[in-house]
């Protein structure tokens, strides 16, 4: 329990934070398997409200592949990953688009609002915000690629005090939807926004050097140390794509990145809000 001036020095420690943080733009990306424990995704929503109550400019985009898997089982349909990405072929995306867009989305719309934080669902679809095409040659996979971001709607949902949520689904070129991943999806609209920073809430630690020792997590990194992480694989299989879109993030204008482990409460504000952070932080 704290006392008074114990209050007071935690308010001295996360001062010279909030004086840089006001007014600024984050993106977060929320996924995996801590959409699935209620009592992180509440304090997860808090820590949204409680940025955006300091006045803090939040764009949320999620995922939801444990959700989508449950479904696709009710439908009798067995999901299938090739090198990490979901086969998607039209019925699978039919249930990805009803899951993320329909269920998901509007759920966590509802948890912003009761926290009287007014909030918009979206998707890639709406307003033309993301347009798409297919990452692979096999034209029945609809996985796809960011091609371009209109983020005419962000800036005007954003300029009005609301807190965009997004879907990470779009329509693609040829007039098909596509399922993306929401990594990718998030770094395309950080970059496009010249967001200050970008989270990715996941289900690691961060960048490690042993997956299996957490005293190997790497703090601070910078672009150059990326290929020669990758060179010694210790940036490896999954955390491949996620490390990638960070770069091409902070390449196209984003201060920094931020890959945090969500199945810590409160891990947000942790990383946010502490000088050495809870996670691995990215910069140029």
């Amino acid at each position: 329990m704290l006392n008074n001036t114990d209050r007071f020095f935690l308010f001295d420690e996360i001062f010279p934070f909030l004086k840089s943080y006001i007014g600024k733009l984050f993106v977060v990306k929320y996924g995996g398997s801590i959409m699935q424990n209620e009592l992180l995704q509440s304090q997860f929503i808090d820590d949204l409200s409680f940025l955006h109550f300091l006045g803090i400019k939040v764009v949320l985009v999620h995922g939801g592949g444990p959700s989508i898997n449950n479904w696709l089982v009710k439908f009798n349909i067995k999901p299938k990953f090739e090198n990490g990405f979901r086969v998607t072929d039209a019925s699978t995306m039919e249930i990805v688009e009803m899951v993320l867009s329909g269920k998901i989305n509007k759920h966590l719309v509802s948890l912003f609002n009761r926290n009287n934080v007014l909030s918009v669902g979206l998707s890639g679809k709406d307003a033309n915000l993301v347009e798409s095409s297919p990452l692979f040659c096999n034209s029945t996979n609809l996985v796809g690629c960011v091609d371009s971001v209109n983020n005419n709607i962000l800036q005007l949902l954003l300029d009005n005090c609301y807190l965009p949520v997004v879907s990470s689904i779009s329509n693609g070129l040829d007039n098909r939807t596509y399922n993306i991943n929401a990594d990718t999806f998030a770094g395309s609209l950080a970059e496009s926004l010249s967001a200050e920073k970008l989270v990715l809430l996941t289900d690691t630690l961060g960048v490690m050097r042993d997956i299996n020792v957490s005293s190997s997590l790497i703090k601070s990194l910078k672009i150059s140390d990326v290929q020669i992480l990758k060179d010694k694989a210790i940036i490896s299989g999954g955390m491949i794509p996620k490390v990638d879109c960070c770069v091409k993030a902070l390449q196209g204008g984003v201060k920094s990145v931020h890959i945090i482990d969500g199945r810590i409460s409160h891990s947000l504000l942790h990383e946010l809000f502490t000088p050495e952070g809870i996670g691995s932080k990215i910069t140029l």
